[in-house]
């Protein structure tokens, strides 16, 4: 495969994943190749190059007969994947502290304010954006490689089941920058035990858990599928 292939390929790849994150592609919608491989100005085979990489990632299904299509939503598979994802993410922050360069701190913080300010602008897409950034940097130092890309490739899972920019509920929002400010705190304490820490970032992930199923238990769990994790 040459470079312009290449590069024709992951035009198709980041169009197709931007537009399954954001939710314009809608759980279960087929992908019609040929119109895809138009709009692009392209050949249908870096749409199918595209398509199979997307495929490897959850983020698309193909089914014979019918085709390629984007991974339908699991809500039980959603919270089960959170659930475990709290766990995994409380360890290796708890484990990447004894190694937090003690100047990232501010970038931390920084992080937090910019999310405040999402949240005045009811900007959910840029909060969720934020969000991730913040939990990628506190466990950027931890140790267990292994660890650090299972949760790499639980965030890329959840991408595909979440609708990015659905509503959020302010209330959760708001308690999750506040949960964060707790985070920082034990980040930049060096007497902070490795219990602390796992507890605080565990207890936090599982919040949104229980907010979804609130959510879920009013009927509006569709609209919390998004990415605040």
């Amino acid at each position: 495969m040459n470079n312009k292939n290449e590069s024709k390929q992951q035009k198709a790849y980041n169009v197709m994943k931007s537009r399954i994150i954001k939710g314009v592609y809608a759980p279960g919608q087929r992908i019609i190749i040929n119109q895809l491989a138009k709009e692009l100005h392209t050949s249908a085979i870096p749409i199918r190059e595209a398509i199979r990489q997307l495929e490897a990632e959850g983020l698309i299904e193909y089914h014979q007969h019918i085709g390629a299509v984007v991974t339908p939503i699991d809500e039980s598979e959603y919270l089960d994947t959170l659930s475990v994802l709290a766990v995994m993410e409380g360890y290796a922050t708890a484990i990447s502290r004894d190694f937090f360069p003690k100047e990232k701190i501010f970038s931390l913080q920084e992080l937090n304010e910019h999310m405040k300010g999402a949240l005045e602008d009811f900007d959910f897409v840029e909060f969720g954006r934020l969000n991730r950034e913040f939990h990628e940097l506190t466990c950027h130092y931890c140790t267990n490689d292994y660890l650090v890309e299972t949760i790499r490739k639980t965030w890329r899972r959840l991408d595909s089941i979440r609708v990015e920019g659905s509503a959020l509920t302010p209330k959760r929002v708001q308690e999750s920058i506040q949960e964060h400010e707790k985070i920082i705190e034990l980040m930049g304490k060096s007497d902070a035990s490795f219990q602390e820490v796992e507890t605080a970032v565990r207890t936090h992930k599982l919040n949104t858990v229980i907010a979804f199923e609130k959510q879920k238990d009013k009927g509006q769990s569709n609209h919390f599928l998004n990415r605040f994790i």
